[in-house]
């Protein structure tokens, strides 16, 4: 399945979301999405972005060992369907208004959690999905600043 379909899918999920849990649960599949995503771009992206993809992995890998992990089978797992990116420009975008819906869905669990653990939890996540659209945002500008130079190249190279 393509990453956009799979974003999506985690956005109206999440969108859904009523209990707490189910919140968190989310928000473990958003960050899992993340790092497959990231692992993706990282080997087979664009050469600019491979660095700041294999950091995305990277948070997404421990967003998720900060999160109690949902009880899922691996083909309940978004991120395990995961067959290609698609245009990176696009999935990147999404993957940064993602990140702000579940940014926007920790806070309101956490300022409703009776136990501190969960409240903690949910703080650790914040900064988890900050940290991740913050990889997301600096890949999108690595994009823009490659985007500026190719039609340099094209223009310094002459007519064809």
């Amino acid at each position: 399945m393509n990453a956009m379909r799979l974003i999506e899918a985690n956005r109206r999920a999440l969108a859904r979301c009523e209990d707490p849990a189910d919140v968190v649960a989310e928000v473990w599949q958003s960050q899992a999405l993340a790092q497959a995503i990231g692992s993706r771009l990282a080997v087979a992206g664009p050469p600019e972005l491979r660095g700041e993809a294999l950091g995305l992995s990277e948070v997404g890998g421990r967003a998720c060992a900060v999160l109690d992990a949902p009880g899922l089978g691996t083909e309940d797992i978004r991120a395990a369907r995961l067959s290609r990116t698609g245009d990176a420009h696009e999935v990147l975008v999404a993957l940064d208004g993602l990140f702000g819906e579940v940014g926007i869905a920790l806070v309101g669990v956490a300022m409703s959690a009776v136990d501190e653990g969960d409240y903690w939890q949910c703080m650790e996540a914040i900064d988890a999905a900050d940290e991740s659209r913050d990889r997301v945002l600096e890949m999108l500008r690595r994009l823009a600043v490659r985007e500026q130079r190719l039609p340099e190249a094209d223009s310094a190279a002459g007519p064809s």
